[in-house]
């Protein structure tokens, strides 16, 4: 089986660094499709309220007969639950959903800084109480930029394990990765293939080409020789191979340079901007 590099998290946790991904996977497959990623070596599954697939992602990780503590669950909580009470009933759900006890990691999904009267930060401290009594064992945020966190920072006690955000070689986030960076909050990427755009770059396929690997996996071995967790998804037992076996790759300073070149900022996003985000 292929070992999958760990990060330590400012708890002093063990967070795989490569993930599995169960964004827009359907609640009808999402128990074979995280099965299958389970049995081929993912011990990190990523979910979230909003992808209505938390109980499929459970019996999975029921079925798949792993012993708990060998396995890094994450979920969020959805945009339509900010308020306290909602916040409360929603994160028990979550664990009835799964089937668990505790989550590993328990994010904020997006800031929502138009809504709620911008009281994100009321919300958070609302989480706190989930790492206060154990049922979440590290709690952080998604989609946050580096000014959502300054109010967090000054005005809560825990200080975010993770904050997941947009990032491939087309939108770096470089700015916001290095305040994390500072802050000792784990970034760790969504849509780290940028959604496929990324696959056909004629840089990206050269270097692929010199490891006889595909793009995907020249990708995520990037993200991890960056120091950055990735959780790609796919529904395909083919692809959910290959995106593991990314982590056997170790590429030059040189070809992560190259990768790094590629960053188009704010053009490269796939993604709504936080600032912009507000959907309910």
């Amino acid at each position: 089986m292929i070992q999958i590099p760990e990060y330590t998290l400012n708890t002093g946790a063990k967070m795989p660094a490569l993930g599995f991904g169960t964004y827009q996977v359907a609640p009808q497959d999402a128990t074979e499709v995280v099965l299958h990623a389970l049995e081929l070596g993912y011990r990190h599954i990523d979910t979230a309220q909003m992808y209505g697939n938390e109980r499929e992602v459970g019996a999975a990780i029921a079925a798949s007969g792993i012993p708990r503590e060998e396995l890094f669950i994450t979920t969020k909580l959805n945009n339509c639950n900010h308020e306290p009470d909602a916040a409360r009933a929603a994160f028990e759900q979550s664990l009835t959903d799964l089937g668990l006890d505790y989550v590993d990691l328990f994010l904020m999904h997006w800031p929502l800084p138009m809504r709620y009267d911008g009281n994100f930060v009321g919300t958070y401290k609302v989480m706190e109480e989930f790492a206060l009594d154990h049922r979440a064992k590290a709690i952080g945020v998604s989609n946050f930029e580096p000014h959502h966190l300054v109010q967090i920072l000054r005005e809560c006690s825990v200080v975010p394990a993770s904050n997941q955000i947009e990032r491939h070689p087309y939108l770096r986030n470089r700015a916001n990765a290095e305040f994390c960076r500072n802050q000792g909050i784990r970034v760790v990427a969504w849509s780290p293939i940028a959604r496929g755009a990324v696959l056909n770059d004629p840089v990206i396929q050269e270097i692929a080409h010199e490891y006889d690997a595909t793009a995907a996996q020249i990708v995520l071995a990037w993200h991890l020789g960056r120091g950055t967790s990735a959780i790609p998804k796919s529904n395909s037992p083919k692809r959910q191979a290959e995106n593991l076996a990314a982590a056997q790759i170790r590429l030059t300073a040189g070809e992560i340079a190259k990768i790094d070149a590629l960053d188009k900022g704010e053009f490269g996003r796939q993604g709504p901007h936080p600032d912009q985000m507000n959907a309910i």
